[in-house]
């Protein structure tokens, strides 16, 4: 049975394509399997890129088979929209160094209100690098959200 969702976690990323979609399935899976009250969702600050293949990167389907996530007909990217930002009741952009600029360009009143990560993209970390990094980072925050629940 599924449980009552009270909150949102927002992840975004540059495309939607990988990392930040890896974090929303992983997150959504131990949110659900820890009956915690929150539900993640993602976005990308330049969702709509010609060189991403399909609807999700082969890195995070793969990444995801691995942990026993099979994926039904994964939704395309999504730009990151205001209306986003307000939804959600906690937003982590992947990494810093890349989505600061992002941030303060499109959605400057929102820069210093996110939690940001480091979180490298494919051009510099290997998902077998990257990955685990997420999952990491994912457990600290569900610890966090975990202790505001009690």
């Amino acid at each position: 049975m599924k449980h009552r969702i009270s909150k949102r976690v927002l992840f975004v990323c540059t495309g939607n394509y990988y990392r930040s979609r890896f974090a929303e399935v992983i997150f959504n899976r131990e949110a659900n399997h820890d009956h915690l009250h929150w539900e993640a969702f993602s976005r990308g600050f330049r969702a709509e890129n010609p060189s991403n293949v399909g609807p999700i990167s082969v890195h995070t389907t793969e990444g995801l088979v691995k942990r026993g996530i099979i994926l039904q007909n994964p939704r395309f990217p999504r730009q990151l929209l205001l209306q986003d930002l307000r939804y959600a009741d906690h937003v982590v952009a992947l990494k810093e160094s890349e989505h600061r600029p992002f941030m303060a360009s499109l959605f400057p009143d929102w820069e210093n209100r996110i939690e940001y990560w480091k979180v490298d993209d494919i051009d510099f970390a290997t998902p077998e690098v990257a990955l685990p990094i997420i999952e990491d980072q994912i457990q600290r925050l569900l610890d966090k959200l975990r202790a505001a629940e009690h």
